[in-house]
């Protein structure tokens, strides 16, 4: 397929918004977290189905129990609608996150079914649904290396505002 500057564009667009929710919530940054969504959009998490803008201050919560988090994009398929205003997509998703408490990791497998919308000559997810393929839990055997110099996983947990970046 050939796209247009304009579609291309668009595409960026909407794979930005997708960094942007995953970087929000692995940093609890709730601002850049809620500057994915529309105001009016809706998530289905499972445990949680309402307004992404609730969900993302219940993220900012019951994240507090892992040290750290990377949501990690696996694949990425985004199908533009005509209108130059909608869009679907599907994200593959792996997910590490590691108790606050104990030397473990959970590690989450699904899928993130989103419809995004193009307001104002910006990109948002307007609706959500969250597909869970599978999780498991194992204990966190170091390298054999000293890893005391380096930053730990809560080092820029919350962000607090603070860019990309050192």
């Amino acid at each position: 397929m050939t796209y247009t500057l304009q579609q291309l564009s668009d595409l960026q667009c909407i794979r930005d918004c997708a960094l942007r929710y995953c970087r929000g919530v692995d940093r609890l940054d709730e601002q850049v977290m809620k500057s994915a969504y529309w105001p009016d959009a809706t998530d289905d998490h499972g445990g949680f189905v309402g307004n992404a803008m609730e969900f993302v201050e219940r993220c900012m919560v019951s994240h507090l129990k892992w040290r750290a988090t990377s949501h990690c994009i696996v694949n990425h398929a985004i199908e533009l609608e005509t209108d130059g205003i909608r869009a679907r997509g599907e994200i593959v998703n792996v997910t590490y996150l590691f108790q606050r408490d104990a030397d473990v990791l959970d590690t989450w497998h699904g899928r993130y079914l989103d419809v995004y919308e193009k307001r104002h000559n910006e990109w948002r997810i307007a609706q959500r649904v969250c597909v869970h393929e599978g999780t498991y839990t194992q204990p966190v055997v170091g390298m054999d290396i000293d890893t005391a110099a380096f930053r730990q996983g809560s080092f820029d947990r919350p962000a607090g505002g603070r860019g990309v970046g050192p």
